[in-house]
């Protein structure tokens, strides 16, 4: 299917024990185009009574004896690799409702719809391999490990990758033998109701997959306080960060994962080569809109070659190209919505007060919709909010360095720490850096090299626990230790 403006929409109820359902209540919340500003449709608002009817179902498919408990692991890797093979079939209608819902050009939603696949069969394959061991204790006993589900789960993600957060989430928690309630992001939930609609087909049991759209102060909040919910794991703002860990406390005391905000230092040493430091540094700010997470929000570039870095890093935002993301070669769409189109044009405006040298863009884009320019600033100094606050949009902000000494001392001076990059030609710096700095993830030469295989996650206010790779796996399981006395 080619790029559609206006994809059919199928689904827009909550989805729970196997079916799409109504919300209790009757409300509807919209979901808008960011393109335009326009709403796309209304969308079922679930409230903490959908929440319960989610976990009573989710909790009935874990039970014991269940049909879903009593499947062969190898099995369940099967249900997860038929539901790749659909997102697979579906891929070039799910990119076009990504692009119509979250704003991002059709090309990047195919992109993410390939990794999507990519990250369901990684997990499935995992899903017979997750085992204990055989400990030699002392006396006359046999001791061994098992590695349980830890039951009814919540999950909560973010707009930014709509598609991609959901394997990420029930990637793992499938595999280990879970079962799910997972809240979209209320401005981007049209891909995740179609993804329901594939477990259905793919033959997932009722119960084991439910999705409840609404707003995180009410859907969200109730997943999080739910006593029936023994593991949350929440992508998205370090703040909601703090509110679902301090929730958990307070009620059950459920296992807790995040992956949360950053403010992810970049570093280039002037052996590196210019045009590819440029490029990679372009791609590391403005990729998704500067909608990451883990973007390179703070590039360092060393001063011999500081003048002729931000001189070319200004002529490529300047030539992006931003419009409507159905069109071809466009390369940045609108942010997701008005609140975050209004804050990245605050930061903007923060960093041209404080002394900034605005090189590139610094306002809006056309007259419809939620458009940034893609922005470049020089001379900034730590103490700026531009280089202190996450902003999440399409500002690339270039600080300059002496020496390997200063710039580890200054890359780690924030509270964030989810990724990292450094371009150089000399591997005693590479390695010196990767040693030194702060983050969950570090990339030499390279930026933004996320693949299933490899687990990603922060340091400090960038959160806690991992996705991906072998360890995404854990913060899906209970470590349950049997000990059997052995006869003389």
């Amino acid at each position: 299917m080619p790029p559609n403006k206006r994809p059919p929409i199928y689904f827009t109820k909550l989805f729970i024990n196997g079916e799409f359902v109504h919300a209790k209540n009757g409300k509807t919340f919209p979901t808008v185009n960011p393109t335009t500003g326009k709403k796309i449709n209304d969308v079922s608002e679930a409230d903490k009574a959908d929440v319960d009817l989610a976990v009573a179902a989710a909790k009935n498919a874990f039970k014991l004896g269940s049909e879903w408990r009593s499947m062969d692991a190898s099995a369940r890797g099967k249900l997860i690799l038929k539901l790749a093979d659909l997102i697979e079939e579906n891929k070039d209608y799910l990119a076009n409702l990504e692009t119509l819902d979250n704003g991002k050009p059709y090309e990047d939603s195919l992109f993410d719809m390939s990794c999507v696949v990519d990250t369901f069969r990684y997990f499935a394959g995992w899903a017979d391999k997750i085992h204990g061991k055989t400990i030699p204790v002392d006396g006359p006993y046999f001791s061994y490990t098992v590695r349980e589900p830890v039951g009814v789960v919540g999950q909560i993600i973010p707009w930014n990758y709509p598609a991609m957060m959901i394997a990420w989430k029930w990637g793992p928690a499938l595999a280990a033998g879970c079962t799910t309630v997972l809240k979209p992001a209320e401005q981007t939930p049209l891909t995740a109701l179609y993804i329901a609609s594939l477990t259905q087909k793919a033959g997932f049991p009722p119960g084991v997959i439910n999705v409840v759209t609404g707003y995180g102060p009410t859907t969200g909040a109730a997943i999080a306080s739910h006593p029936d919910i023994h593991k949350v794991a929440f992508t998205g703002s370090t703040e909601v960060g703090h509110l679902i860990m301090e929730t958990a406390a307070k009620t059950n005391l459920k296992r807790v994962s995040l992956e949360l905000g950053g403010k992810s230092p970049l570093v280039i040493f002037d052996d590196a080569d210019v045009d590819e430091a440029v490029e990679i540094a372009h791609n590391a700010i403005f990729a998704n809109h500067g909608q990451n997470c883990c973007a390179g929000s703070r590039t360092f570039v060393q001063e011999n070659i500081y003048d002729e870095f931000v001189k070319k890093a200004a002529a490529k935002a300047t030539s992006r190209k931003v419009g409507d993301p159905f069109e071809q070669g466009i390369q940045q769409g609108p942010q997701i919505d008005h609140e975050m189109f209004n804050k990245v044009l605050n930061m903007i405006e923060s960093g041209k007060r404080e002394g900034a040298k605005l090189e590139a863009g610094g306002g809006v884009h056309g007259n419809e919709g939620y458009f940034v320019q893609p922005t470049v600033f020089s001379n900034v100094t730590d103490t700026m909010r531009i280089a202190r606050e996450e902003i999440f949009g399409p500002v690339q902000s270039i600080f300059k360095f002496k020496t390997m000494e200063e710039v580890i001392e200054r890359a780690n001076r924030t509270n964030y720490g989810l990724a990292s990059g450094v371009l150089t030609k000399d591997i005693n710096k590479a390695m010196k850096f990767a040693q030194s700095i702060q983050s969950g993830s570090v990339w030499i030469n390279c930026y933004d090299a996320v693949v299933p295989q490899a687990p990603f996650g922060g340091f400090k206010l960038s959160g806690q626990g991992r996705e991906l790779g072998e360890d995404g796996i854990d913060a899906y399981v209970e470590i349950k230790t049997v000990t059997m006395k052995v006869p003389s």
